[in-house]
C-alpha cells in the first residue's frame, strides 16, 4: 500500500510518498485555502502512485475533520471533502500529533512543535492525544504561542526566546509529568542547552508518523516504541 503523507505548515506544504526518499514542497502562506493545498499537492506529486493519504493539519481536529480554519492559513478548511478532492481514503490529524507519532519511543511523551505557532501532543502507552496548549495564557497577558512561536522569536530575539522555551518545557513537564519531551518544528534547531529529559527531533519524523497512521495499531506501536526511531529513508519501509 502506497501512502502519500502531507505536512501542512504555515510556510510550506511538504509531501512524501512510500518508496521515495526526498520530500517535495511548495509555499503555503496566510491566503492558502484547502482547495489550493490539494491542487498544489497533486501538482508536485505528479508521477507518484498512492492509494492512501495522511494529512498533518495545523489546527484542532475532531473525528478526522478540522474543527476550525488554521490561524496561519486561508479559509475553507472546515467541511472540505479531502477524500473527494484526492480521490483516495484520507486520514487527517493534527500536525503536531503526526510528528509526535513519528517521534514516539514508548512510555509517556510530550511533544512540542516550535514552528510558525506552537503545536502540542501527548502520547501515553501508545495512545495519542493532540492538545491545544498554544493559546492558553502564559504571562503578561500573552499566550504560550506568543512567546515560543515565530512571532515570539522575532520579538524576543534568539537568546531570550531559548529561555522562554525552556521555561515552557519545565512548566508543562511539571504539569503533565512525561517521561521525556520531544521538541520539533522548524525553530527547534535553534535550541542549544536542553534539560536531561528533552530532545530535539528532525521534522522528517512527521512523515514517519503519517506512514504509521495507516499501518501501525496501538499494540504494534507499543512494540515498535522499544526500538530507536527509524531514519527518514526507512520511514517508507516502515509503511
Amino acid at each position: 500500500m502506497n501512502i502519500l503523507v502531507i505536512d501542512v505548515g504555515g510556510t510550506h506544504v511538504k509531501c512524501l510518498c512510500t518508496g521515495r526518499k526526498q520530500p517535495r514542497r511548495f509555499n503555503s502562506g496566510p491566503a492558502m485555502t484547502a482547495k489550493q493545498m490539494v491542487e498544489g499537492v497533486l501538482k508536485i506529486a505528479k508521477g507518484w502512485r498512492f492509494e492512501r493519504v495522511s494529512i498533518g493539519y495545523p489546527g484542532p481536529v475532531l473525528h478526522g475533520k478540522p474543527v476550525h480554519d488554521p490561524h496561519n492559513l486561508g479559509p475553507g478548511w472546515v467541511g472540505f471533502d479531502f477524500e473527494a478532492a484526492f480521490g483516495r481514503p484520507v486520514k487527517l490529524v493534527n500536525d503536531a500529533a503526526m510528528q509526535a507519532l513519528g517521534s514516539y519511543e514508548g512510555g509517556k511523551m510530550l511533544f512540542l512543535g516550535l514552528g510558525t505557532g506552537l503545536g502540542s501532543a501527548l502520547i501515553v502507552d501508545g495512545v495519542i492525544e493532540a492538545m491545544e496548549l498554544a493559546h492558553l495564557p502564559y504571562r503578561k497577558g500573552r499566550t504560550y504561542e506568543d512567546y515560543v512561536g515565530e512571532h515570539g522569536l522575532e520579538r524576543l530575539g534568539t537568546k531570550k526566546w531559548r529561555r522562554r522555551v525552556m521555561d515552557v518545557v519545565a512548566r508543562l513537564s511539571d504539569a503533565l509529568k512525561p517521561d521525556y519531551v520531544v521538541l520539533g518544528g522548524g525553530n527547534a534547531r535553534l535550541l542549544k542547552e536542553l534539560s536531561a529529559t528533552a530532545r530535539v527531533v528532525d521534522n522528517s519524523n512527521a512523515f514517519i508518523g503519517g506512514f504509521r497512521l495507516w499501518k501501525t495499531s496501538r499494540r504494534r506501536l507499543q512494540r515498535a516504541s522499544a526500538r530507536q526511531n527509524p531514519k527518514l529513508k526507512s520511514g517508507s519501509q516502515a509503511s
